[in-house]
């Protein structure tokens, strides 16, 4: 059926009902107003956190007090304590010292940032090591990261006895093999065991050259990166039991010491798996026949080299790894995390290799990767929390925004964390906040690689309204259910069967068996998705209406049987370039593959099955289950995610590029009178029904609701009516004397300013007169695209406001302006007569550091050894800063609609 023309397929899918979407738990209906309100006013559980590295640790209780009352100050709901390398040598400030981890100076540091948490009402969270991924001293070679390798020995013709390769600390020779010599690291050949007896083995002599393959279960010997003085140390064993359990008692005990009597942390996080090189542990063997039915160690070629039974052999030795993970640390972590009263919140991904419904052994769920129409761990983590009915499911944004260290703006933010929440991320935990102790020369310290995001920025008058916007999208998209309509199948087995030791992760090959091009083909279509696996479909079923399955050779027997199941109770499947071919291990895999093949030419006949080339999965898509949103005309910078509620159906809406969007889309949740409302701002006006228009600037975003009740009226946009002009500005800026504004211009433009970062405010008097029934708003400008600059992702836009500003009108805050539109309802704040307008407008960091060498960190690493490397510090250039574009005060007849762009 591979050539099946798409014309036959489309009507043949079309013609197959489409099971119903999972339904809402039973409630009472609200009103409209209640889901706003509720979103206008969401729970503190959805504000956004951040990881607070604590550098040395060189903190102080009055700082850390300081800190968090920032932190609370900014909308920022909690934090992670996270210890990394030291900034400073002790000593290099008056009072400076780094308190060694698990010291008890930093237990009582710990100690105190969870009572003044507490106090505040803010959640901490702890990471259950100093850097990642988890280790230290504690971990002896004999419990490090293991890993398997081979050597390979040339034996010279007529040679009778080889020297065999030394075994390091904590390795052990598991096997040896002579063969022909052959040129390719993979080529296969006929290899004969040779005993291991002493450091030189007895080989029978040959007239022809040979060679023999020597495999030892090594140690990756991987540092913890990144580590706080005392933390460092090898990298533990995840699959290895006691090391496991050593660390738990040795670290996650001890720092659970600082919270005795008191409240535990909400969660205890793990970064990623980034155990580079991990694939083995010191029984896999014995745990490989246990699981798989014979011994690994004499197939040990199949993990190096291309044989007939290599895939075979890859199977079953990466599904015993991720097995071993599974079991070994994310169950035990997890309930040791609830045995003590907290959450285990887990990165769950990377080496050794965990899968996607790995994410449903642990409490909290997190990933990371703003790119949504890529694969992603943030896909992958949120997909486990669909499958797995977990409500809540972090992201860690912002880790490389527009680097380097301070360059990151409120847009920069808020663009990236609308590509996590196109992917279904409800709680973001921001990467993050630097730790400074007091008196540190400005902006302070930064970590080396990821934005920096605490109130030494200049713009962090504006971070409440900024987390404000963001805590209302969390709340938002916690709501009801979620409501992908479509399932792409993650080809893990095909993973597990091409693995090898130096890359045993799955996460890392979805990236080349998932692309990019065919995850655009299904949001194209006008689809939210998520990712699933063999085993979520065999403890979960299908809950989806339609599934994907990439271009994959081999599945696991019993989810494909699952999917045929469902496909014949009215569930659709298109297959891309083919059908599954082949299943299981080297015992099994007979048996295995003859079920797959029978499920395959079943489906093959199905009226709900269809099989296409990638370029007509979209099509078929489309003819099979009308999208959830379709646009106009597709465009893929225009995203979409969509909930389920009892009151109707929730979409959040966002431009995703730097360019203004104005199309139309239908809604399939489109009950009539849909509402729009504004994250940003609390605007909220009727959206109507059926094609509903679209026009939204550069990184704008907002929440859709159908939910059959009364239309809201429309409301008043104030760039609409009058127009005037406003100059005669007065600038008022580096604590000098209030200066008339001839022009709006970047202060960098001047000499004396070209290094300054602050705050500077613009002053002018207007008169108004018959206020009754306007709208009046500022309007600063308009936006301009950018070219993207490489490496780092920026929002890339010309704004007419740099970076950030807050409004007063006669003394009273009326909002802020840090995204765009760039403009602002000052309505209700005006008088009849004089009123007086204030913008206080900041920049970044960045000019300030523009101005100044780099800090010089030899004796630093002279004293500590070199634990990072600052990243992107030649970027540091000055920036434009302030107003730079005209600005207009525009007027319009209110009517019976409310005004357009107050804020809250």
């Amino acid at each position: 059926m591979r050539n099946t023309p798409l014309a036959c397929i489309v009507p043949l899918l079309a013609s197959v009902a489409a099971p119903a979407l999972a339904q809402a738990p039973a409630q009472s209906p609200a009103a409209l107003d209640d889901v706003w309100g509720e979103v206008a006013d969401p729970s503190p559980e959805a504000r956004p956190m951040m990881r607070w590295w604590w550098f040395g640790p060189a903190v102080t209780h009055d700082e850390i007090d300081r800190e968090i009352r920032a932190m609370k100050a900014g909308g920022i709901g909690g934090f992670e304590v996270q210890p990394v390398y030291p900034l400073a040598p002790d000593g290099a400030e008056p009072g400076l010292v780094n308190l060694p981890y698990l010291s008890d100076g930093f237990i009582a540091a710990l100690r105190h940032a969870g009572t003044t948490a507490r106090a505040e009402g803010m959640r901490i969270d702890v990471t259950g090591g100093s850097g990642w991924p988890f280790g230290g001293p504690h971990i002896p070679v004999s419990q490090a990261a293991a890993s398997v390798r081979l050597e390979r020995i040339p034996v010279p013709a007529g040679a009778s006895d080889i020297k065999l390769p030394a075994a390091g600390p904590g390795e052990k020779l598991l096997a040896a093999m002579i063969g022909p010599a052959r040129a390719a690291v993979s080529e296969d050949r006929p290899l004969a065991a040779v005993p291991i007896d002493g450091p030189r083995v007895a080989v029978q002599p040959a007239d022809t050259p040979r060679e023999m393959l020597v495999f030892v279960a090594g140690r990756t010997g991987q540092q913890v990166k990144r580590p706080a003085i005392g933390a460092e140390g090898f990298v533990l064993d995840h699959i290895d039991p006691a090391a496991i359990a050593n660390h738990i008692a040795t670290v996650g005990d001890r720092l659970l010491e600082a919270f005795a009597g008191e409240t535990p942390p909400y969660a205890v996080f793990s970064d990623s798996l980034e155990a580079y090189g991990s694939s083995w542990t010191g029984d896999l063997p014995a745990e490989f026949k246990r699981r798989r039915g014979y011994d690994l160690l004499a197939h040990l070629p199949a993990l190096f080299l291309d044989t007939p039974k290599s895939a075979a052999v890859r199977y079953d030795w990466a599904l015993t790894l991720s097995e071993l993970v599974d079991e070994r640390y994310l169950i035990p972590t997890d309930a040791w995390a609830k045995k003590r009263g907290t959450r285990f919140r887990s990165q769950t991904y990377g080496f050794p290799p965990p899968t996607l419904s790995s994410n449903g052994l642990v409490a909290l769920p997190e990933g990371e990767g703003a790119n949504w129409r890529s694969f992603t761990s943030t896909r992958w983590a949120s997909s486990g929390a669909h499958l797995y009915d977990k409500p809540v499911v972090s992201s860690e944004v912002w880790t490389w925004l527009h680097s380097p260290s301070w360059a990151a703006t409120p847009l920069d933010m808020k663009m990236e964390a609308d590509r996590h929440f196109l992917q279904g991320v409800t709680q973001l935990i921001g990467h993050g906040w630097p730790y400074t102790p007091s008196g540190m020369p400005e902006p302070g310290w930064a970590f080396y690689a990821a934005a920096a995001l605490n109130d030494h920025n200049p713009w962090w008058g504006v971070m409440p309204d900024v987390s404000r916007y963001m805590q209302r999208v969390s709340h938002a998209l916690r709501l009801g259910e979620p409501a992908n309509g479509v399932a792409i199948y993650l080809p893990t087995e095909d993973a597990f069967a091409d693995m090898r030791p130096e890359r045993a992760s799955v996460n890392e090959q979805m990236h080349e068996r998932v692309s990019d091009a065919l995850i655009a083909q299904v949001l194209d279509a006008g689809h939210g998705f998520d990712f699933v696996d063999a085993r979520a479909i065999r403890e979960r079923g299908i809950r989806h209406r339609l599934m994907v399955l990439p271009p994959m050779e081999r599945i696991d027997p019993q989810a494909y049987a699952a999917i045929a199941k469902w496909v014949a109770g009215g569930g659709r499947v298109v297959a891309v370039h083919g059908w599954p071919s082949t299943a299981g291990g080297l015992l099994d895999g007979a048996k295995g593959s003859a079920a797959v093949a029978k499920v395959s030419q079943a489906l093959a006949r199905a009226k709900g099955a269809a099989l296409v080339e990638q370029a007509g999965l979209g099509a078929a898509i489309t003819a099979t289950v009308p999208g959830d949103m379709r646009l106009a005309a597709p465009n893929p910078e225009i995203g979409f995610i969509r909930r389920k509620l009892p009151q109707g159906d929730l979409y959040f809406v966002a431009n995703t590029s730097n360019r203004t969007m104005r199309t139309s889309a239908r809604f399939a949740g489109d009950k009539g009178n849909g509402s729009w409302w504004d994250p940003q701002t609390g605007r909220k006006w009727a959206a109507g029904t059926g094609d509903i228009a679209l026009d939204l600037a550069p990184y704008e975003s907002r929440l859709l609701l159908f939910s059959g009740t009364p239309a809201l009226p429309a409301s008043t946009s104030i760039t609409a009516g009058s127009v005037r002009a406003l100059d005669d500005w007065t600038l008022e800026i580096a604590g000098k004397a209030p200066q008339p504004l001839k022009a709006f211009a970047s202060w960098n433009a001047d000499p004396t300013l070209r290094y300054f970062s602050g705050t500077a405010s613009y002053r002018r008097t207007i008169e108004m007169q018959n206020l009754s029934g306007k709208c009046v708003g500022l309007d600063f400008g308009g936006t301009a695209p950018l070219p993207r600059p490489p490496g780092r992702p920026s929002s890339a836009l010309q704004v007419p406001v740099r970076d950030a500003a807050m409004v007063l009108v006669n003394g009273e805050r009326v909002g802020s302006l840090w995204a765009p539109p760039y403009r602002i309802d000052i309505t209700r704040w005006l008088r009849t007569g004089a009123n007086n307008i204030e913008v206080q407008v900041s920049n970044t960091a960045v000019n300030l550091l523009a101005g100044r060498a780099p800090t010089d960190y030899r004796l630093l690493t002279a004293r500590y050894t070199e634990r990072f490397r600052m990243q992107d510090i030649e970027k540091y250039v000055s920036q434009p800063s302030g107003l730079l574009g005209e600005v207009t005060l525009v007027e319009s007849e209110a009517g019976a609609a409310p005004c357009g762009t107050g804020q809250p």
